[in-house]
């Protein structure tokens, strides 16, 4: 009688063990949300409005955005002018859209509830503006790598103009800014460091030091969660990595796709994370840990 408990009691706790892991697996692997391949390679700077729809670069060619219902339908949203080619797409707190222009060196500006694009902010001396993120006070920051020379540059915008915060890091990708707009992280893909930033009053960024860094595959985009945590894509390994706001590993979500490039966060009260997957030309997506 005795051996029978003992067996029943390990047999109800492998069951619940085996349970507990089918509940994670789901919660870290990813499934598809869009088709593949009607996307370019060149997909790219996902990004949520506030109706939910969702945007990337590249929707079927170069050139081009694209959006993506809530039932994961894509469709094209606008071609940019001649000879622009975008990369990171965010919308500030009034719904306009900001669109980094990585071939002639601009900020592109698509106001609320319009397809007009215009130039936000430009200067020639931009490597190729990659990505870009939006401060509560609207401070805009962008980074700017030069993959051939394996180097890049910081910049922030004021009064609608690009101001060089710092050149001759690495090369500069993934941008953010914490939630509370005190935190600025900045990835640099090759040499595969994320820096941190204290952000002063005037949007200013100071105090840099290491956050965290990696001994294998690239860093490409990243975003934080309501929380602070923060999501990063590693490119060629196939993952997104959650770290808290001291730096620590809190998650690893297993994609199909080896190559994402960008992340962003929508759905029910934006715990849903939308994922852009050079080598599929599509969206993956999960969901965030409530």
């Amino acid at each position: 009688m005795k051996n029978t408990i003992v067996f029943v009691v390990m047999l109800l706790g492998a069951m619940i063990l085996n349970s507990c892991n089918k509940k994670e697996k789901s919660i870290d692997n990813s499934t598809d949300f869009t088709k593949e391949h009607e996307f370019t390679k060149g997909i790219e700077g996902p990004a949520v409005d506030s109706k939910g729809n969702l945007y990337a670069v590249n929707f079927k060619e170069e050139g081009t955005i694209g959006i993506v219902n809530p039932k994961g339908e894509s469709s094209l949203f606008v071609k940019l002018p001649t000879g622009s080619i975008g990369n990171g797409i965010r919308f500030d707190a009034s719904d306009n859209m900001y669109i980094a222009d990585y071939t002639n060196h601009n900020i592109l500006y698509i106001k609320k509830n319009s397809k007009e694009v215009a130039v936000f902010a430009h200067d020639s001396t931009m490597n190729q503006p990659n990505d870009v993120a939006i401060s509560p006070n609207r401070t805009l920051y962008a980074s700017d790598p030069n993959w051939k020379n394996g180097t890049g540059n910081l910049w922030m915008t004021s009064n609608r103009k690009l101001v060089l915060v710092e050149k001759n890091m690495g090369t500069t990708n993934g941008i953010e800014v914490s939630p509370d707009g005190k935190k600025l992280y900045v990835n640099e893909s090759i040499q595969r460091n994320i820096w941190i930033y204290d952000i002063t009053d005037n949007g200013k960024p100071i105090n840099k030091r290491i956050f965290k860094t990696f001994k294998d595959f690239g860093l490409d985009g990243m975003r934080c969660d309501a929380k602070g945590n923060l999501y990063v894509c590693r490119y060629d390994k196939g993952t997104v990595l959650v770290l808290s706001p001291e730096g620590k590993e809190l998650r690893e979500v297993q994609l199909k796709g080896k190559k994402p490039t960008n992340i962003t966060f929508g759905g029910e009260n934006n715990t849903q994370c939308f994922v852009t997957m050079a080598d599929r030309g599509c969206f993956e997506t999960f969901f965030s840990q409530k």
